[in-house]
């Protein structure tokens, strides 16, 4: 009987050990892997010294661009090309910025591969957006307003303002209607100094982002085929998928073999 109690003993002490044993295993904490941290932080940085590079090489600062603005056309950028709706050679950025004055050369075009600002120059506003400064941005038609967001280049055409480029509206809801309201870069009179001293502000379009026919050539030569346009301004309701800055910083890094040197895939 004693023998028997002893070797029960011995099979339950041998039983509550394997199971403690396994217990303590599953219930031990995973170690934290510093992976993830440690890629986010480095395409973040990536991203934002290259974002810093074009910036400062191109000197926009100098051209009135804020640097927030020009982020937030980069971020759109890389995530249009990671969705296929930019071609993987586009190198070109237009930023259009509504926050500023008409009285201000408020249009950028940016070549990226060459770090360079192409084209600074007067662009319009919707006259229903407001008087110099676009307050007021719309989606529908007949509104007469300016619309927000991003737009890829499409096809160009002669219409009633003669050479014109027609764009699509990329953000549901913003500007996805801008080809059933015609929301095109043409040439207008009233983009001008000429208008400045005379009304104290440029003229209005319809809600399209009207330039000087001075540059209407050089603008639609050097944006057209699919290129990026990105139009900001003041308005707290608008938001973009494509405003994704993890997600574009990822695609970069990730296009560039880990961060090195950019290449004509990235741009």
């Amino acid at each position: 009987m004693r023998k028997r109690f002893l070797w029960v003993t011995c099979v339950s002490l041998a039983l509550s050990f394997v199971i403690i044993s396994w217990t303590s295993k599953v219930l031990k904490p995973a170690p934290v892997s510093q992976a993830s941290s440690v890629t986010t932080g480095s395409t973040t940085q990536f991203f934002e010294s290259y974002i810093t590079n074009i910036y400062q090489t191109a000197r926009l600062a100098n051209f009135g661009m804020d640097n927030a603005v020009f982020e937030r056309a980069m971020t759109g950028f890389f995530n249009l090309k990671s969705a296929n709706k930019l071609p993987s050679d586009c190198s070109i950025v237009t930023v259009v910025d509504l926050a500023k004055s008409s009285c201000s050369k408020r249009m950028w075009i940016v070549d990226l591969k060459k770090m360079q600002l192409v084209l600074n120059t007067w662009v319009s506003h919707g006259e229903g957006s407001g008087g110099d400064i676009a307050t007021n941005f719309s989606n529908s038609v007949d509104s007469y307003q300016s619309s927000l967001g991003f737009y890829v280049t499409n096809n160009v055409y002669q219409g009633k303002h003669g050479v014109s480029l027609r764009l699509d509206g990329m953000d549901e809801g913003f500007n996805d209607m801008a080809a059933k309201r015609d929301i095109v870069v043409h040439a207008a009179s009233y983009v001008s100094q000429s208008s400045i001293n005379q009304l104290g502000r440029l003229g209005r379009s319809q809600g399209c982002p009207a330039v000087s026919a001075k540059v209407i050539n050089r603008v639609i030569n050097t944006i057209k085929g699919k290129t990026l346009l990105f139009i900001n301004g003041n308005d707290e309701s608008y938001t973009s998928k494509y405003l994704d800055r993890d997600m574009a910083a990822n695609f970069a890094f990730n296009q560039t073999n880990g961060g090195g040197q950019v290449t004509a895939a990235v741009l």
